[in-house]
């Protein structure tokens, strides 16, 4: 390998790296977005669970009430 070609090969390398560098920018910008995201859908389905729960158990109440009105009539 000659000098003249050794500055060339590392701006190329310079070039290289700093797209990597950006690259990994991007990507952990990325993933902290989705982790966020991660957790808020977390809390969401917590939440629905709970409401799904509440909801079951009040239909379960009114079928008892239901089936006590028939039998009572």
């Amino acid at each position: 390998m000659t000098e003249i070609h050794l500055p060339l090969e590392l701006k190329n390398f310079e070039d290289k790296l700093d797209q990597l560098i950006d690259r990994y920018h991007t990507v952990k910008s990325e993933n902290s977005s989705l982790k966020i995201k991660q957790e808020t859908l977390a809390q969401e389905k917590a939440q629905l669970l709970e409401k799904t729960s509440l909801a079951r158990t009040r239909v379960e109440a009114m079928i008892t009430r239901l089936k006590a009105m028939e039998h009572g009539s």
